[in-house]
């Protein structure tokens, strides 16, 4: 689904990133690739970013989401990190969603954090690239909390 922004009609643009020290990102790229399948324009950061190039990578691309994934169990630390880096940069407006093991426990503080969705494992890719494009974009919805299978 385009969004309309800068006078034209665009795709969603969104970074799919692996902060921190993980080194799995087969999730990662199939997510990518599933978003890329469905007409979204993706900008895959690649492994070990840190919050502030995945930030500068998003602000850079014109980004409208960056979808985090993260198995390393520094999702609290790094989600955080990416939240308060938009915050400084008035960037509110990317709205930042996520996958990965995050324990049913840490999803509301995750949630009151600003974070839109996340994705746990057992999640179709289907439910991803649907929520993607209902949520993300600047004509989208406004973001519903979402968690996982």
């Amino acid at each position: 689904m385009p969004t309309a922004h800068r006078g034209f009609t665009a795709p969603i643009r969104v970074i799919v990133a692996k902060p921190g020290l993980d080194g799995h990102d087969r999730g990662a790229k199939v997510i990518a690739r599933a978003l890329r399948d469905t007409g979204v324009e993706v900008v895959y950061t690649g492994l070990h970013q840190t919050p502030r190039q995945i930030v500068d990578t998003a602000l850079q691309e014109d980004a409208d989401g960056i979808g985090l994934s993260v198995l390393s169990g520094a999702h609290m630390t790094l989600f955080a990190q990416v939240m308060e880096m938009l915050r400084e940069q008035d960037a509110t407006d990317i709205t930042v969603f996520g996958g990965g093991i995050i324990p049913e426990a840490d999803i509301g503080p995750l949630r009151e954090l600003g974070v839109a969705a996340l994705f746990t494992p057992g999640t179709p890719t289907r439910d991803v690239t649907d929520w993607v494009h209902a949520h993300v974009g600047r004509d989208a919805a406004p973001p519903a909390v979402t968690t996982g299978s």
